[in-house]
């Protein structure tokens, strides 16, 4: 095997491929990644077993063929050789290993032959349907912070994509709680997904998937395919497969208040720097701020006995004589707050008990739940 190849595509392809295999594992194929070369281009396939990606990158093949190297390995060689060179790899047959060359840097890697790189199992996906890489951006991003940490409720670690219908038309969802807080986007439903099951897709696969279509064009179409248990994403230069969460995700509607009745009306931007700022005070352990709101006021406080206590107030349209006061965990109201942007947010409130739903005056895409705590 003999290939040339540019090292910034080389080291993009190499990165994507490193997070997807396991810096520990006993399997030592498992922490490797295939290449394989032919036909002017580089098939980079690396794999967790329950996760795979296959990435196809341009190079000069002078003599075709298959190996696998570390992938941590090779990764750190390309990252730290100069921009712009051009790689050089040849295959020795006598001690396997993989010379690289580039400039006046050698380096001899040792292989594992390519037959033992486990086989990627082809599913049965019988759902498909293609979104723009904007759209999936979209749901992905506005969605992926509310996601869960815990490993005791597996099936809350990633996002859930389903079809629903609001008002008699469907749209496609991505929903993210972690019980304290919950997220609710949706996008016009795309031709082939009226019917698809509800599926969770697991916070790895979406964090790899996300660093993929970052650098794609807006419209470009990634054709997502899928079953009960699997998921596969095409985009044009690569192919990531993944194993779903096996769980079945809680009934999110009822955590969504229809009760409340008591709309704050606040610039988005500004309140949340108003609770960055209040929060400076809080603890990690304790970070709640209390809101207290009457007459078009606003007031924040925030303390703790090891550092303080701070207080900030700002005009907002509540024109109820009635005063709720009402606490929360400060980094996830910076959270959600973060997401309305530039426009004006709807925090719509029952009393200082309940929980409060969020969303840009104008959105009608996305809603926020964020649960109260004890003040």
């Amino acid at each position: 095997m003999k290939f040339a190849v540019e090292r910034g595509e080389f080291l993009k392809a190499l990165t994507h491929g490193g997070s997807v295999v396991e810096k520990r594992t006993t399997v030592p194929i498992l922490s490797h990644v295939l290449i394989h070369a032919e036909d002017g281009q580089l098939n980079l396939t690396t794999t967790d077993m329950d996760l795979a990606l296959v990435e196809t990158i341009p190079a000069v093949v002078e003599k075709p063929g298959a190996i696998t190297v570390s992938a941590h390995m090779v990764l750190e060689i390309v990252r730290k050789l100069p921009e712009g060179v051009q790689i050089e790899a040849t295959l020795n047959p006598e001690n396997d290993q993989i010379a690289l060359k580039a400039g006046k840097s050698r380096f001899n890697i040792s292989t594992l032959p390519a037959e033992q790189f486990p086989k990627l199992t082809q599913n049965d996906l019988p759902f498909s349907f293609k979104l723009t890489a904007e759209k999936l951006r979209y749901l992905i991003d506005r969605s992926r912070f509310a996601m869960s940490t815990e490993e005791t409720r597996y099936f809350l670690n990633g996002i859930y994509f389903h079809a629903h219908e609001v008002n008699g038309q469907k749209v496609l969802r991505s929903v993210a709680t972690d019980a304290h807080r919950l997220a609710c986007i949706e996008v016009d439903i795309p031709d082939g997904a009226e019917a698809i099951p509800g599926i969770i897709i697991g916070r790895k696969t979406i964090t790899e998937i996300r660093k993929l279509i970052n650098d794609e064009n807006a419209e470009t179409e990634i054709t997502i395919s899928l079953s009960p248990q699997r998921v596969e994403f095409k985009l044009p230069q690569a192919i990531l497969s993944s194993r779903l969460v096996d769980g079945t995700y809680p009934d999110y509607e009822q955590a969504i208040p229809v009760g409340n009745d008591k709309p704050i009306i606040v610039d988005a931007k500004d309140f949340a720097k108003a609770v960055d700022r209040v929060a400076t005070v809080t603890t990690d352990k304790l970070p709640v701020i209390k809101i207290s709101v009457a007459k078009n006021k606003l007031t924040l406080v925030a303390a703790s006995s090891e550092l303080g206590d701070a207080t900030e107030e700002m005009e907002v349209d509540f024109p109820f004589d009635q005063s709720i006061e009402i606490g929360f965990n400060a980094n996830y109201l910076v959270d959600i707050t973060s997401q309305i942007g530039d426009e004006a947010a709807e925090i719509l409130l029952s009393d200082g008990s309940a929980p409060a739903i969020i969303k840009g005056i104008n959105d009608k895409e996305a809603l926020f739940v964020l649960m109260p705590m004890r003040v």
